[in-house]
């Protein structure tokens, strides 16, 4: 299943009690205090993990607590820290403050991680008191205690290529035809309900991650259809494939289909209309869509368009090439930078 928002609670430990103890021993039996300062509290923090695609474990499991320090004891004896939690999320979490939605993190690299919630400190021992006019001190502090919060999680996807088309422009079967994901295909609108992300193997080894969106229709922008359910996983995509139904076969003019994708665009964010794109004009093998490819070169003329059927295989070799030649020139491939 995949979920793109969470609310989850979070509280980090809280930090041991100090302990008041003497030291006594038969060779000393005036050896003074000997009381240790309590642990501190766990953190909880949140990490970002490659591996994942979905907040889905945080809709079933909301609340996460950190280890609480342990008392410190006699002999000085510092109490064990609380054990850190880790929540692991997809690379492209934002995290938000519950209360205020003010955003805390915005998690895009392997690794990159955030503390949340900070383990209260641990209390002092008596030990720590003794001086020259105090030197039988019984004085200890409490560990203060973690914060807690409430937190917002939203995921939006990171790919290098987002698939943006109408429903039924053949969006799935693409993804399904150059990588070893198998999409939902149907003859009915919105077969595909949330992101799917596949690998691209081009013919030098290197790869990327293509992401197939919901099908994007007129108003999308103002969150008609799936609206902003595809609208905010576009906003991080590298390169923009454009994916034209050019066989009609709803009956749509595919020229108006490509004004309609780009006013869409340019609604949402002006930067995401600005973002590079490679146009392909799919189902080449039906009767009407050599005569629709031409008018659609007449209207938009010298704009790129590669030819394709995904459902036979046909034009499928240029468009990848076409996709590894603008990643590269985007800098997708550039050194220290590989996928």
């Amino acid at each position: 299943m995949f979920i793109d928002k969470a609310k989850i609670s979070v509280a980090a430990g809280d930090g041991g009690r100090g302990c008041c103890s003497f030291f006594r021993a038969k060779h000393n039996p005036k050896g003074g205090p000997d009381g240790g300062d309590g642990g501190n509290g766990g953190d909880v923090i949140i990490r970002a993990d490659r591996n994942l695609a979905t907040l889905c474990d945080y809709i079933y499991q909301p609340q996460y607590k950190a280890g609480r320090g342990a008392h410190g004891s006699s002999n000085q004896k510092h109490g064990a820290d609380g054990e850190d939690v880790v929540l692991r999320v997809p690379l492209g979490t934002m995290v938000f403050d519950g209360e205020s939605e003010v955003m805390i993190a915005d998690l895009t690299k392997e690794g990159q991680e955030v503390v949340v919630a900070k383990g209260g400190t641990g209390g002092l021992g008596n030990a720590r008191f003794k001086s020259s006019t105090n030197q039988a001190p019984r004085r200890v502090t409490p560990g203060t205690e973690g914060e807690t919060r409430t937190l917002l999680l939203e995921l939006k996807v990171m790919a290098d290529v987002a698939l943006v088309g109408y429903p039924n422009a053949g969006k799935s079967t693409f993804i399904s035809a150059t990588t070893k994901v198998h999409s939902r295909i149907a003859s009915y609108p919105f077969t595909t309900l949330a992101p799917i992300l596949g690998i691209l193997e081009f013919k030098d080894y290197r790869t990327a991650v293509i992401a197939d969106i919901p099908g994007l229709i007129e108003g999308a922008h103002r969150n008609v259809g799936l609206g902003h359910a595809f609208l905010k996983h576009v906003e991080r995509c590298r390169t923009l494939l454009v994916i034209i139904d050019m066989g009609a076969m709803d009956q749509r003019d595919p020229r108006d289909d490509y004004k309609i994708l780009l006013n869409e665009l340019a609604s949402y964010s002006e930067e995401l209309a600005k973002r590079r794109k490679i146009v392909v004009a799919n189902k080449m093998d039906l009767p009407e869509a050599k005569a629709n490819l031409t008018k659609f070169k007449r209207r938009y003329k010298g704009l790129e368009v590669i030819p394709i059927s995904a459902m036979d295989g046909i034009g499928l070799e240029e468009a990848i090439d076409k996709i590894h030649d603008v990643l590269t020139e985007e800098g997708l491939y550039d050194e220290g930078n590989e996928a």
